[in-house]
């Protein structure tokens, strides 16, 4: 019973401190509040985000923004074609003491705590394939040597719906060490004019800072004590299984149109962001409806369609909706 009392403090002031950290975002960021609520549920659950929307929706300024109101240590990194693994990771160079010359380790713009991965499809596999290690261990290996990264660590990539010309579809295996894709909307016209009022005026507004490192890596264990009903816990195993094609109670679209279903990562993320969701709402037990709602965000895009499924330019969110539908609690 104490440890009831106990979580039921923490996630009381958990809800106190998201909601301090909404209002210094929108004091920046107008509308988007799903965007928001879900780049914060990854930096609660310790897990990446994959932002994408077309150009101009803010989602640049929603990571900066982020930034300014937690104190984290910030670095935006600009994928191009011509980016290189060490210009992410970092690099050994000749330094020079005292006539001698030794080899010394020059750290990347990765060793941050909130890393901004922007246009991550801009750059070529070899360099995206960089982020891999340091998105799965929080660390890096250079030379035979191995550095942990900053505690947090957090990479927010972002990207435009459409590939074009000049781009690399992100692999699979990078698609799956996202937590969660989010799609920022375009702005209702209320939305949009408060965001040029904003915007033209002679002071742009600023967040301030209300949360510490420390004090974000205190709300991420409160995140796992957060409990999660068998059932709920039962549904986002059984929705991560009824994406592959080969079982029994995958339904007709992805029979259909999927040819490599979720992994085992995605049924970790979908509980992860539930508990997530939960705390935010000062909640001490993730529900199956956090399953529900999570599922498109956390799932989708770990889905790879097969020919048929790209050639008639099926969705994977749409998938994911049948999914919810078809497949019982």
């Amino acid at each position: 019973m104490s440890t009831d009392v106990a979580l039921a403090g923490q996630l009381k002031t958990f809800q106190s401190d998201v909601e301090r950290l909404r209002g210094e975002i929108a004091r920046v960021i107008v509308g988007q509040r799903a965007a928001v609520d879900g780049v914060l549920i990854g930096l609660f659950a310790g897990g990446h985000v994959l932002l994408e929307g077309l150009p101009g929706l803010g989602k640049t300024l929603l990571v900066r923004t982020l930034a300014e109101a937690t104190e984290l240590v910030f670095r935006r990194l600009q994928f191009t074609p011509d980016l290189m693994p060490a210009d992410v990771i970092g690099t050994y160079v000749v330094m020079e003491s005292a006539g001698r010359r030794k080899f010394e380790f020059q750290q990347g713009p990765i060793f941050a705590n909130l890393v901004l991965a922007d246009e991550i499809n801009r750059a070529t596999p070899k360099t995206q394939a960089a982020l891999l290690e340091a998105m799965q261990e929080s660390a890096v290996t250079v030379a035979n040597e191995t550095y942990d990264l900053p505690d947090p660590f957090l990479v927010v990539a972002t990207q435009g719906p459409d590939a074009g010309e000049g781009t690399f579809p992100l692999p699979e295996k990078q698609l799956d060490r996202f937590l969660l894709k989010v799609s920022l909307s375009l702005p209702s016209p209320t939305e949009m004019e408060e965001v040029v009022n904003r915007t033209t005026d002679p002071t742009e507004p600023a967040a301030r800072p209300v949360l510490t490192a420390g004090r974000l890596l205190e709300m991420s264990q409160v995140v796992r004590q957060v409990a999660i009903e068998p059932d709920a816990r039962r549904y986002a195993v059984r929705l991560v299984t009824a994406t592959h094609a080969d079982h029994d109670t995958a339904p007709p679209l992805v029979k259909q149109f999927v040819r490599y279903g979720a992994s085992p990562r995605g049924a970790q993320a979908l509980v992860l962001a539930a508990k997530a969701q939960a705390a935010m709402a000062g909640r001490a037990r993730a529900s199956i409806d956090d399953v529900r709602k999570l599922a498109e965000a956390t799932l989708a895009h770990r889905l790879t369609l097969n020919f048929d499924g790209q050639a008639e330019h099926i969705s994977p969110e749409s998938i994911v909706g049948e999914l919810t539908a078809k497949v019982a609690p």
